[in-house]
Parts: C-alpha cells; sequence; structure tokens
C-alpha cells in the first residue's frame, strides 16, 4: 500500500492543473461570449438626394486674362532745340485736343523770323530795281540802242531777284514755323502722364521726349489664347460640340478687379495672323467705349467672350463629381435604385456646375447630397428629383451675385491630387480627360473646391 507521505504531491500536482484550466477557461470566456452575441448589422438605406440629367444647348462664356492699351498713344515731342521755360498741364490730367503742355524759350527763335523778314524785305527791294531796269532796257533795244547782251542782262537779273525773294518768303516761312514749335500742344485728347523734363532744362535731338498723351476713349482690351486651347476650340467647333456665333461676331464683356462688370460692351477689332514665337500665343483684340474714363490703359482686367453654344450639354453640380486616385467619378441611382459607379470625364467649368463630356447619359440620375453614405450596389432611398437647370443666356451685361463666373479654361491646367483619398471635382482643369476611376466600394471623401489661381502671374488665358 501507499503511504500517506506519496500521495500528497500527486494530490497537489492536480489541484495545480485544476487551477490553471480554470484559469484558461475564464480567460476565453469573454472571447466565446462576444462572437456568440456578434450579430449581422441590419441593412439601412442610405437617404440621398438625386438630379436628373437633361442635355440641353447651353450658351458658354470663354474668360480670359487681359489688359487694357489706349488706342492712340501719342509720345510729345518737342521739335527743336532750346531751354524749357515752362510746363503749362497738370501731370496726369486729361487734356482737350490743342491745349497747350509746354512752353520753350522763344527769343531766340523770334530774332531769327524777324532776320528772315528783314532779307526778305532786301530781296523785294532788289527785285523792283530789277523790274526798273528792265523796262528801260526793252524799248532801247527794240530800237537798237543797246545790243541783244544787254536785254538779256537785263532780264536775267530780273529772275534772279524774283527767285530770290521766293527764297526769302520760304525762309521767313520756315523760322515762323521753329517759333510755333516753341508752343506745344496736345494733338489728341486724352490723359497725361509725367513730365520726364524739367523747367529750364536745355532740349536737344537727343533728349526731346517730354510726356506721352494717350487715348481714353475707345480703350484696346488685349487677351491671348494659347495654341493648345486656339487647337481645342476648333476641334470643338469642327465636331459641333460647340456652335460659334455668326460671322464670328463675339460679344466681348469685362471684368473688373473687385468683380463687378463694366458697363459697356466690346467687339473683336483684330486678330493676330500668327502665334507669337515667343509665347506660343494668339493676339486678340477688343474695342471698348470708354467716355467716362473708368479705364486706364495698363490695367489688367477679365475678358469674357460670349456668344457660342455647348450642343446637347449635360451639367451636373460640381459637387456632386468626386475624384479618387484614378480619376473622377459619380454615383448614378439605377432602375432598382441601388447606388451605381460611374466613371466620368468632365469638361469646363460652368459656374458651380461642371460640363460632362463623357460617362453620363439622358435621363441619368445622379446622386448630388449624402454622396458618404453610398456604396455600390447598395439600395438608397431617394429624395424628390429635380431637373437640372439649363442657364439662360445673359443680356442683361451684369454678373448673377453669388455665381462664379462662366467657363473658366487654363492656359495652365491644375494637377489633380496624386494622394489615394479621394476629392470633390473642381481642382483638376475642365478640359483635362479623366484617368480610369477608382474601384467600387468604400465611397472617396470629398474635398472643398479649391480657389482660383489665375491672375496675371499665371495667366488664366485659353478658349
Amino acid at each position: 500500500m501507499m503511504s500517506t507521505e506519496s500521495l500528497v504531491p500527486c494530490r497537489s500536482n492536480r489541484t495545480f492543473r485544476a487551477m490553471c484550466l480554470i484559469a484558461v477557461a475564464l480567460l476565453l470566456l469573454p472571447l466565446i461570449g462576444g462572437c456568440s452575441k456578434k450579430q449581422k448589422p441590419q441593412g439601412r438605406q442610405a437617404e440621398v438626394t438625386i438630379m436628373k440629367v437633361v442635355p440641353a444647348d447651353t450658351p458658354v462664356t470663354f474668360e480670359f486674362v487681359a489688359q487694357t492699351q489706349s488706342s492712340h498713344e501719342v509720345e510729345i515731342r518737342a521739335r527743336v532745340s532750346g531751354f524749357l521755360e515752362k510746363r503749362v498741364y497738370t501731370e496726369g490730367s486729361i487734356v482737350k485736343k490743342g491745349s497747350v503742355l509746354f512752353l520753350m524759350d522763344k527769343k531766340p527763335f523770334q530774332t531769327q523770323v524777324n532776320a528772315a523778314a528783314a532779307a526778305l524785305a532786301r530781296q523785294k527791294a532788289s527785285l523792283e530795281v530789277a523790274r526798273m531796269n528792265l523796262e528801260r532796257v526793252k524799248p532801247l533795244a527794240e530800237q537798237n540802242a543797246l545790243s541783244q547782251k544787254d536785254l538779256d542782262d537785263a532780264k536775267g537779273s530780273y529772275e534772279s531777284s524774283a527767285a530770290a525773294v521766293e527764297q526769302a518768303k520760304a525762309q521767313l516761312e520756315m523760322e515762323q514755323l521753329n517759333l510755333s514749335y516753341c508752343t506745344i500742344t496736345a494733338p489728341v485728347t486724352g490723359i497725361t502722364s509725367a513730365a520726364m523734363i524739367q523747367d529750364g532744362a536745355y532740349i536737344s535731338a537727343m533728349n526731346n521726349q517730354l510726356t506721352t498723351v494717350s487715348v481714353l476713349s475707345p480703350m484696346w482690351v488685349n487677351f491671348s489664347v494659347s495654341e493648345n486651347d486656339m487647337k481645342r476650340f476648333t476641334d470643338r467647333v469642327a465636331s459641333g460640340q460647340i456652335i460659334p456665333p455668326k460671322n464670328d461676331d463675339y460679344e466681348v464683356q469685362i471684368v473688373l478687379v473687385d468683380g463687378s462688370v463694366f458697363s459697356e460692351t466690346g467687339r473683336i477689332t483684330f486678330a493676330a495672323p500668327s502665334f507669337n514665337p515667343k509665347t506660343g500665343t494668339f493676339l486678340i483684340r477688343s474695342s471698348f467705349k470708354n467716355e467716362k474714363g473708368d479705364l486706364r490703359p495698363n490695367q489688367y482686367v477679365r475678358a469674357r467672350m460670349k456668344g457660342a453654344i455647348r450642343r446637347n450639354g449635360i451639367l451636373v453640380p460640381q459637387r456632386a463629381v468626386q475624384q479618387g486616385a484614378k480619376g473622377h467619378f459619380m454615383w448614378v441611382v439605377d432602375k432598382d435604385g441601388k447606388a451605381e459607379f460611374r466613371p466620368v470625364t468632365l469638361g469646363d467649368w460652368y459656374g458651380d456646375d461642371v460640363f460632362v463630356d463623357a460617362g453620363l447619359r439622358a435621363g441619368d440620375q445622379v446622386v448630388t447630397d449624402g454622396l458618404l453614405s453610398v456604396r455600390q450596389g447598395e439600395p438608397v432611398k431617394i429624395k424628390p428629383a429635380t431637373e437640372v437647370p439649363v442657364p439662360e443666356k445673359d443680356t442683361s451685361g451684369t454678373k448673377p451675385q453669388g455665381t462664379a463666373p462662366a467657363v473658366k479654361i487654363e492656359t495652365v491646367p491644375t494637377k489633380p491630387a496624386a494622394a489615394p483619398e479621394a476629392k470633390t471635382a473642381g481642382t483638376a482643369a475642365p478640359s483635362k480627360p479623366a484617368a480610369k476611376p477608382v474601384e467600387p466600394g468604400t465611397p472617396a471623401k470629398p474635398a472643398a473646391k479649391p480657389a482660383s489661381s489665375g491672375g496675371p502671374g499665371g495667366t488664366q488665358q485659353g478658349r
């Protein structure tokens, strides 16, 4: 028989094993209970707002960075050399045609006029003596009292004196003209610049420019179209996507620096026959009435070309377009009421909307709100749909309050973000086609619309 002492270690080992099993069971019990209690989430419907796609002919506007130029800028130069006596006009003021701008010292020129007048009087006296001598010689020569040579000498002396008189008259007229050049007047009505030479300075042929006068009305507005944008526009016209106005008679509006629209509208008066070899752009000039002088030369503005029509254009709100790592996409509700992932190709901006060049068809129901809760193939709860509004052509010449400019065309388009997170459309240039769409599944997070990057340095030019 076993002794009592030999049973004690066996009992203690069994007790230790039992305690270990109980501890492991207590640790696994919450996990087993959690798995048994986990249930599949109940299906829910995302609540979204949709808009029905309705293609329609839409008036489009092309916007460019432009600069004003005086239609007639005149450099005021002195025609004679001498001392500047006085500046008469006020620098920077508007002067009328014929207004006196500068006065030069007239005394030397008046002296030359007096000398020329005296020389003319002397020649006239010589002419009178020659005339009387010819009248005496002529009858005597007819009576053979004088030789024929004497008659020829008298005629030659008379004719030489007559020519000398004409020469003296011309010299007097020249001196009077130089004297008149001492009074420098404005050849046109316009605004003056600062005087380049001050009172008392000597004016010569090397420093004869005094100031400039720039005509304010009409005012030219110049803008440039890049070669790429011009090619893209001509291709769209050739394909029938854009219908230009009759005889290419575009109406041009000016948007000032504060966003207000200039009261007058202009027309295109000149287009360069070739591209600029240095910039690769095509110069276009428009002309505007500027009777009040609100526009000044070399002022930066925005020019809007109006009159073209986008045929069967599809417009959607920019907030409805999302951008992933592989391009732009939208959510469309199919006939079964389920969300469908749809890659799209974007066109130009139109205010708060954007044209869709490819990816949508007439009658598609586009999700505009509630995008974050949409999943591929899941049913959605649809709010009452509204048709995409077709903007009417603005004939008032004013910019609607609270709306962005019409179609913005960038010479250097903004590159889309390469981050894996999706962003709302509006950052990419309207003319750049979208890349392959992201895989459906997790919806992209819409990003805020960036501010416009146009400016004199990074020109927002193009068509």
